[in-house]
């Protein structure tokens, strides 16, 4: 049977744990230093993200985790203990992604339930690529669907 992308994210919620916008924003001003690990792509991550968040593009993201490969990043190869709170736009690709740390030995990962749309949602900071604040009512339209008519799925 043909798996859809919604199937793939169920099956992978069986295994990953989800964190709401607000138990982020509340650990985050306890003073928690979770790892923000943005899997959107380059382009999206500079429009606007969760300030301190690191943008490693679900494309790469196996690469990243490991040594010896040219998107190595260090302490993330270094890191399966860190504690790391994987971020989307909707919070789907952010639980595959989730689920493909969990599969590589990291054992403190949460996906951010929601995306970042839920976290601009919910009203938290975020900002563009030269850091500079985004304030709700941009971000809501920078994060807003942009299909085309051709996308849509044909009526039968």
């Amino acid at each position: 049977m043909m798996k859809s992308y919604d199937d793939l994210v169920a099956e992978a919620l069986k295994r990953v744990k989800e964190l709401m916008p607000w138990d982020l924003s509340r650990m985050l001003a306890g003073g928690g230093k979770p790892v923000l690990l943005d899997v959107r792509e380059p382009a999206e991550f500079s429009m606007l993200h969760i300030p301190g968040s690191i943008n490693v593009p679900r494309g790469v993201l196996e690469q990243s985790c490991e040594w010896d490969y040219d998107e190595t990043i260090p302490f993330l190869a270094a890191g399966r203990e860190l504690e790391i709170v994987v971020v989307c736009r909707s919070g789907k690709r952010s639980v595959l992604a989730a689920d493909v740390l969990l599969s590589m030995g990291y054992t403190r990962v949460v996906s951010l339930k929601t995306g970042v749309r839920g976290w601009n949602d919910y009203e938290q900071p975020l900002v563009d690529g030269g850091d500079n604040p985004v304030d709700a009512d941009t971000a809501e339209t920078l994060l807003g669907p942009r299909l085309r008519p051709d996308q849509r799925k044909p009526k039968s």
